[in-house]
């Protein structure tokens, strides 16, 4: 079929009759997602929008992250080290879009956000379940969270869990050590309801996993794709905080953190310090 008039035909066989039948609206929900959007400004501000979409559709990858993490968790506990890192690509892809959207809430202007930001009330990024849920899993826990979380039971549940549960490194640990690897026990054995810290013990068994790379391939593919998944989390957190600095300025954040100054202590916390200090190590 040609095009006339600028204008592409609708082919014979395309369904246009949905009565009965799943639609693309009725298989997304789109009702219900597009009507999620409910501003609060009075008189409703143009930049509302904006605000909201941002946060809904980056709650939407976050959820889609912990899916895929959740599953390399647990194809690493069924040494299944090949499906994990597909998990782990993906989970890196979804970051780097996380990241690419702060540039869209960047062009909110100071002028705007301050002519909406009063209907936020307390609301507040550090409210979110699913980034809390995404840094337990990748072992920086911290109990105290779960405070937050004290009127929302389903959500402080999913903290829960994920706290007395071991972490993606954990499992990827336990994974070396059964491949053979001298992973100390104190590792093997540590209090996974802690957040995961420095262990200058585990150093050596990497600097011999870099030192072999051709004999200890996959595994050493693992550590390099763990270190571009840590890397992308804090390039994140780092646009986060210059998005906040250029919107608010100093100003405190609207759930009674310090702002700018709470998102910047962020940027010391890692999760796979080992695979950091390992770097000074090689070549040695």
């Amino acid at each position: 079929m040609s095009i006339e008039d600028n204008t592409r035909p609708i082919e014979p066989g395309i369904v246009t009759d949905f009565a009965g039948r799943m639609s693309y609206g009725s298989y997304l929900a789109l009702d219900e997602l597009l009507g999620a959007q409910r501003p609060l400004s009075v008189p409703e501000h143009h930049d509302e929008m904006l605000f909201i979409i941002q946060h809904q559709t980056s709650e939407l990858w976050i959820k889609l992250l912990l899916h895929e993490l959740r599953s390399a968790r647990e194809r690493l506990m069924a040494d299944d080290l090949g499906t994990a890192l597909k998990r782990i690509a993906r989970v890196k892809h979804i970051q780097e879009t996380l990241t690419q959207q702060w540039s869209v809430l960047a062009t909110l202007t100071p002028t705007e956000y301050a002519q909406f930001r009063g209907s936020l009330a307390n609301a507040s990024g550090f409210q979110s379940h699913q980034y809390r849920a995404v840094e337990f899993i990748l072992g920086n826990k911290n109990a105290k969270v779960l405070t937050v979380f004290e009127s929302d039971p389903a959500a402080r549940q999913v903290l829960a869990d994920l706290l007395d549960e071991p972490s993606l490194y954990d499992e990827f640990l336990r994974f070396l050590h059964r491949q053979g690897h001298p992973v100390p026990a104190s590792v093997l054995e540590r209090d996974v309801t802690k957040a995961y810290t420095f262990t200058p013990e585990l150093v050596p068994v990497f600097t011999a996993i870099y030192d072999s790379a051709d004999e200890n391939w996959r595994v050493y593919e693992a550590c390099e794709e763990l270190v571009d998944l840590e890397d992308n989390f804090q390039f994140w957190r780092f646009r986060h905080l210059r998005t906040v600095q250029r919107t608010i300025g100093m100003k405190r954040g609207t759930g009674g953190s310090s702002g700018v100054g709470f998102l910047q202590r962020a940027l010391d916390l890692t999760f796979f310090p080992e695979l950091f200090a390992v770097r000074t190590e090689i070549g040695r």
